[in-house]
This record gives C-alpha cells, sequence and structure tokens, in this order.
C-alpha cells in the first residue's frame, strides 16, 4: 500500500505541465494522431497548462492578501479556517485509501466509456482527489475501507454524469469543442447553482437585467473590455481591503492582467487539445458510427472567460459578508477566495454569461456552502491533522471547495448515518 502511495504522489509531485503532455501524447497515439503531431500537441497542451497555472498563481497571490485584509479590517473572529483546497488535497492524498482510488476512479471512467453509459474520458488526474475525499471521508467516518471505496466510486459516477450533461452549454459558450469538465468543485457549486439561477431567471424584473460583458461593452463601451473591468473590480477589491493609492492601482493592474491573460493562456492549450480531439472523433465515427467523445479537463480552462473571471472576484466580498451574517456558519473564508472562479466555470454558460444571473444564484450556494463547510469542519480537520501545517490560530479547518460542496457533503452524511448503525 505504501510502495503504491509512493508511485502516485511521485506522478502528482511532477506537477501537470510534465504529466499532462505524456497522457496527451498516449491519448493522441491510442487515437491514432501521427506521431510528430501527437508530441507537438502533448508539448502545446502543457505550455498551456504552464501559463494558466502562472496566471492563477498571479490571482491567488493577489486575492489572497485582500482577502486577508479586508478581513483584518472589518474584525472578522470565526473559529474554523478556511484552510483552502491545497490543505484539504494534501489531507487526502496522505490517507492510505487515496492511492487505491486512482486506479479505481479510471477502471470506473473506463467500463463506463465501454458500456456507453458516459462521453467523458477524464484524464485530468490531479482533480482526482475530489473523488478520493470522498472516499476518505467514508473511510475516516466509518473506519471501513470498502464503504470509503463504494463512497468513490458512486461519486466518480456522479462526476461523469454531471460532466457529459453539462458540456454541451458549456462548450457553446466557452468554445471549448470536445472538453467537458468533471472537476468536482466545479459541479458540486453548479448541482445547486444552475436550478436556482434559472428560478431567478423567471423573478419579473430581475430577468430582464443582462449583464454580460458584451452588453456591458456595447452600452459602456471601453469599461466593457475585459482588462478594464479586471481593473475596476481589482479597484474594489483594493478599496474593501482598505489598501493604500498604490496598492490599490496594483492589484487593480494585477487583475486587469488576469483578464487579458488568461485567455490567451486558454488559447494556447487547445491548440494542443484540438488535434487529438479530432481524431478521437474520426476514429469513434469510425467504429461506432455518430457516437461523441469529451476529454475531461480541470476546470480552470473556463478561468479564460470575462464572466466567470467576474462572477468569482465579485463572490469573494460577498462571501465574506455573508460569513459575517450567516447565523450557525463558523468557517472564516480565506484560503478558498481565489478559487470561487472555479465554482463559477459551470454556472456561467447555464446563464449564458449573465454575470447578475450568475452571481446572485452563486450567493445563495455560497451561503449554503458556508453552513455545509461548518458540518464538514471536524472531518477535514481530522483528514489533515498531522499531514500538513494549520493557519496560525486555527483549532479547526474547513474549505469551500470540499466542505462547502455538496457532492462531498452527502457523503458526509451517509457516513454518518452509516457509522450510526453499524
Amino acid at each position: 500500500m505504501d510502495s503504491l502511495a509512493n508511485i502516485v504522489q511521485s506522478i502528482l509531485n511532477m506537477g501537470s505541465s510534465v504529466v499532462l503532455p505524456i497522457i496527451m501524447f498516449i491519448v493522441g497515439i491510442v487515437f491514432r494522431v501521427p506521431l510528430k503531431k501527437a508530441i507537438i500537441s502533448g508539448l502545446t497542451v502543457g505550455i498551456g497548462m504552464i501559463g494558466i497555472n502562472l496566471v492563477i498563481n498571479l490571482l491567488t497571490t493577489s486575492v489572497g492578501p485582500a482577502a486577508q485584509a479586508m478581513v483584518e479590517r472589518f474584525g472578522l473572529n470565526l473559529t474554523i479556517i478556511d484552510a483552502g483546497w491545497p490543505t484539504v488535497a494534501a489531507g487526502t492524498w496522505a490517507q492510505p485509501i487515496a492511492a487505491v482510488m486512482i486506479p479505481i476512479i479510471l477502471i470506473v471512467n473506463l467500463i463506463m466509456l465501454a458500456m456507453n453509459w458516459t462521453k467523458t474520458l477524464n484524464i485530468d488526474i490531479w482533480n482526482y482527489w475530489h473523488m478520493s475525499a470522498a472516499a476518505a471521508t467514508g473511510y475516516i467516518v466509518t473506519n471501513n475501507f470498502l464503504f470509503g471505496i463504494i463512497c468513490g466510486i458512486i461519486y466518480t459516477v456522479f462526476v461523469q454524469i454531471i460532466a457529459d450533461k453539462t458540456a454541451p452549454k458549456m462548450q457553446e459558450y466557452y468554445g471549448l469543442e470536445g472538453v467537458s469538465l468533471p472537476t468536482g468543485s466545479a459541479q458540486g457549486y453548479a448541482v445547486l447553482a444552475i436550478p436556482i439561477g434559472w428560478l431567478i431567471d423567471r423573478i419579473p424584473g430581475i430577468n430582464k437585467l443582462d449583464v454580460k460583458p458584451e452588453t456591458i461593452q456595447k452600452r459602456f463601451g471601453i469599461f466593457g473590455e475585459p482588462m478594464i473591468m479586471g481593473i475596476i473590480i481589482g479597484v474594489f477589491l483594493g478599496l474593501l481591503g482598505g489598501y493604500d493609492i498604490a496598492g490599490i492601482l496594483q492589484i487593480g493592474m494585477t487583475m486587469g492582467g488576469v483578464m487579458f491573460l488568461m485567455p490567451r493562456m486558454v488559447k494556447i492549450l487547445m491548440e494542443g487539445l484540438i488535434p487529438i480531439q479530432e481524431s478521437a472523433q474520426k476514429m469513434l465515427q469510425s467504429r461506432y458510427g455518430d457516437r461523441e467523445i469529451y476529454l475531461g479537463m480541470d476546470a480552470a480552462l473556463a478561468t479564460g472567460s470575462p464572466a466567470a473571471l467576474s462572477t468569482g472576484l465579485l463572490m469573494v466580498p460577498i462571501t465574506l459578508f455573508l460569513a459575517v451574517i450567516l447565523p450557525g456558519n463558523r468557517v472564516l473564508p480565506f484560503g478558498d477566495l481565489a478559487t470561487i472562479p472555479f465554482f463559477a466555470a459551470l454556472v456561467v454558460p447555464s446563464r449564458k454569461g449573465n454575470i447578475l444571473h450568475s452571481v446572485l444564484s452563486l450567493t445563495v450556494v455560497i451561503a449554503l456552502a458556508l453552513l455545509m463547510a461548518t458540518d464538514y469542519a471536524p472531518t477535514l480537520t481530522t483528514m489533515a491533522e498531522g499531514i500538513v501545517e494549520f493557519p496560525e490560530g486555527a483549532a479547526q479547518i474547513s474549505n469551500l471547495d470540499t466542505g462547502g460542496n455538496i457532492l462531498n457533503w452527502i457523503f458526509l452524511k451517509l457516513a454518518q448515518l452509516v457509522n450510526s448503525i453499524m
């Protein structure tokens, strides 16, 4: 078990920019892409991912301090710290069940593909940790290894189905042909936000408010440009954080840079992905007629959209405000605030890019997520204790990515129910 865990961790430690090109090359060869094109495609995907990660790091290192400044400025005092997805992911991978889940997730995916129960080939192995977190939850709560594996398998099935169902609108809106997003965090928020958005769209008056980057640009000219929108949102965050003029201008320019650069990084990645996707479709059509196959990728691809980024950044102060006023909440949002654009990845296409409707939908979901994260804190604390260093002053930790994700929370409650009757 330890040797398997070490092998898995060694692969993951190489990072997406190394392993993803290898995976894409192998997938390309399987789908009969010419050798030279398969190599170039794999390397291009890897380089695109490097660019995406650089921009995400730029976003995280700017939003994190701004959020911390808001917390200190408004004197927020909550007892459970949102330690962010990296802490929970590290705690998940440290569990003995996690290494076993990697091949199981892949096998379940391949079986579902063979049986035509899914269209998605999930090659985003880094985000397998979401399924493994469900397995680890079941294992930690019940101390039953088999039950944990069952939780992970069912979660995997959910992920595949949701990825397929959300793919058409997502592909149409983002222009990501042949791609689905089986990222557990994006899906968990979409499961609630999409129906809530449907209801919001039927409220008289609100349903007439069309706040899209395109309409903003049409009505307000330069202020609808993605980089200008980013600068305005950055300045807003800086003001809320109590920054001085230099700090406000710096975070404004950084957010403008994120808005400008991210679509270009996604475009580079897609240049490498398209030849493999086209070959996959041709091969499948020759064998199975008109059957489609989607390549399951990281929800980071969606952050190339100005609407998704704007929605996520606007949700940062809203999330902090909700944390203060929401009865029953004990979670101080912090580590996952910069991850909120990922939560918006599948919500924004369902609202056809309407930022206002997306923000309203996610506001309701974030309120529920804070309560779920509060409930999840003891289990996530146990999962990560002794594995990672907790933030200063934190007796308990949770996060929005997993603790506030209804898909994971369902397995927490199921595990608690099973544990009570065992």
